[in-house]
């Protein structure tokens, strides 16, 4: 095909192979950085934010490889013939020409490629070319084309074309009239672009995108059904020497932070025993929200029906390990008994209760037995302490507290032992805790649950 000469100024040479080359090593080069932070987003990530990451690189990925080839085809020129390319990148552009005064066309072998034509067939004219776009989208080449030829105006638009095996693709076309010395069009060129891949894929990083904030206010809204973010026990007016004063607190996610998976609970059980737990799962999404919910109720089942702490973790394992969903979890699980003050526990992968008596604070030593879900048949030790009257029991999540200066949640609670004395209540406790470790300390959700032994 000749060069144009456009309506306004003559068509640029081509460059030649050296800068092209040139190009293309930076292309590929820049297509192995992008590849390498995609294959840092694992393939299985079902968070929303994930997907979205990950539907971005495919679409990055795919325009560079589109980018590779166009140079590529920059530098080698068009195909010789319809048949000696069938490379799949490079029929996705092609050119043609349409010859106003005697009604001839001229495609490229690429542009046959694109429309799903036999190459032994005639090009179609500018007038028969609308039978193979879609029905609603006629109206728009018809008025691109007329306006290149009556107004000189470019061509650049999309239209959906139906190829004979009826598949629908999507073209963008840029286009310019070829003037005659009276300034007449004498021809029309174009160039038409395959753009079906890159559509899908926007569309896809535009549906995970969106659906980030969507799944976020979701996920919100189970886990506020299943835990409400403040917790407290009511009190009769008198209370038995030995009974607990329980309250707990959620400390939400910053804004753009991951909404976590922690629970907390409390339950006074049949036999007058009463069921303290905290806990989080792996995940950031709604499943693992709702597997709370499930995880919750399991929880209170064995405990009601006298389920001893170790024997219940295991079974919470059990539950993971076999569930449907892929997901690991950490818990602490304490029962106690009024009646001898006794507190009885075990844990899960999870930070050891806190004792607080008397101004001091400590870690009460147990056996840490693995994640939950994570070891078939694990068997989790149990640890006992009697309480004193006025003892505090403080039971947390492990994201929390950890302060910018690497110091742990468990160290940075005790820190607050003889604060926790003048708070008095379990209530006033807790909010001493959430005044210390606001939104601006931690990374995600983190629940804590404070007992204190009335007297």
């Amino acid at each position: 095909m000749p060069p144009h000469v456009s309506a306004d100024r003559p068509a640029a040479q081509p460059p030649g192979p050296g800068p092209v080359d040139a190009l293309i090593s930076q292309t590929r080069r820049l297509k192995g950085e992008v590849d390498a932070v995609r294959r840092d987003t694992p393939s299985d990530a079902s968070g929303p934010r994930e997907r979205w990451q990950r539907a971005l690189c495919d679409l990055a990925l795919h325009q560079l490889d589109d980018l590779d080839a166009h140079l590529a085809q920059l530098r080698d020129g068009p195909a010789p013939a319809p048949a000696a390319r069938t490379d799949a990148l490079l029929s996705r552009v092609g050119s043609a020409e349409w010859n106003l005064l005697t009604d001839e066309a001229s495609w490229s072998g690429e542009l046959y490629q694109i429309l799903g034509r036999d190459p032994a067939a005639p090009p179609l004219t500018l007038d028969e070319l609308p039978s193979l776009v879609h029905d609603e989208d006629r109206r728009r080449l018809t008025t691109m084309v007329t306006a290149c030829l009556i107004d000189a105006q470019p061509i650049d638009g999309e239209f959906r074309i139906v190829r004979p095996d009826g598949e629908l693709r999507t073209v963008h076309m840029m286009g310019e009239p070829v003037l005659d010395p009276d300034g007449g069009a004498a021809s029309m060129w174009a160039v038409l672009r395959d753009v079906s891949e890159v559509r899908r894929r926007r569309r896809a990083v535009s549906d995970t995108r969106d659906a980030v904030p969507a799944e976020r206010r979701l996920m919100a809204e189970v886990r506020e059904a299943v835990l409400p973010p403040w917790r407290t026990a009511p009190r009769p007016a008198r209370q038995a020497p030995g009974t607990l004063d329980i309250a707990a607190h959620r400390l939400s996610s910053p804004t753009g932070a991951p909404i976590g998976v922690d629970w907390y609970d409390s339950l006074e059980l049949t036999d007058g025993a009463t069921l303290l737990t905290v806990g989080d799962l792996t995940g950031h999404d709604v499943a693992a929200a709702t597997g709370t919910a499930t995880l919750l109720g399991a929880v209170r089942g064995m405990a009601m029906a006298g389920t001893r702490p170790g024997q219940l973790l295991s079974w919470l394992g059990h539950l993971l390990d076999t569930g449907d969903l892929p997901v690991l979890g950490s818990a602490v699980c304490c029962r106690y008994r009024p009646d001898t003050r006794t507190l009885t526990w075990a844990r899960a992968g999870h930070p050891a209760p806190l004792l607080f008596r008397g101004g001091t604070g400590r870690r009460l030593d147990s056996p840490c037995g693995p994640l939950l879900g994570a070891t078939p048949g694990a068997v989790y030790g149990e640890a006992e302490e009697t309480l004193q009257e006025g003892d505090l029991i403080v039971l947390h999540t492990e994201g929390p507290v950890a302060g910018h200066d690497g110091m742990d949640s468990s160290r940075r609670l005790l820190d607050l032992a003889s604060r926790f004395v003048e708070a008095g209540t379990a209530q006033d406790c807790v909010r001493l805790v959430a005044e210390e470790f606001g939104e601006r300390e931690h990374q995600g959700d983190t629940c804590v649950l404070i007992a204190s032994v009335t007297s």
